[in-house]
């Protein structure tokens, strides 16, 4: 479940924003909420049997951590949400999918080192930023 800062009440009662800084768990039942409510959202399709996908979760969680308040890093865990990972035809795992305002942008499939794990999630945000 993704920890969140508390939500913080102005003297005129409205609330301020809150900023989502791990990422968030997906699933089937709430994919498509979450696509409607962060206007860019980045998925990581995980198996926690996959190893890979375990070497990419340290990355995900600092970047989501990083980028807090610009975007909103999500796990969708592939083997319990089966409607979703068939949805996106993710064949395999990690596979990471950009979505900006509910439309897949772009993505990538596998693990390669942090560092370009990294650069190739912020070119991909600045490109989909700049359109």
């Amino acid at each position: 479940m993704a920890r969140v800062n508390k939500m913080e009440f102005g003297r005129s009662g409205n609330n301020k924003e809150v900023t989502i800084d791990t990422p968030i768990a997906l699933t089937d039942s709430n994919f498509e909420q979450a696509l409607q409510k962060y206007p860019l959202l980045i998925v990581d399709f995980f198996a926690p049997w996959c190893g890979s996908c375990r070497m990419l979760v340290p990355t995900i969680e600092q970047m989501a951590s990083e980028m807090a308040g610009k975007t909103v890093f999500g796990r969708l865990n592939v083997d319990e949400n089966p409607r979703i990972t068939s949805l996106f035809e993710v064949q395999s795992v990690p596979t990471v999918i950009i979505f900006r305002n509910g439309e897949l942008l772009d993505g990538f499939r596998g693990v390669a080192p942090k560092a370009q794990i990294r650069s190739r999630i912020k070119s991909m945000i600045a490109t989909i930023m700049s359109l």
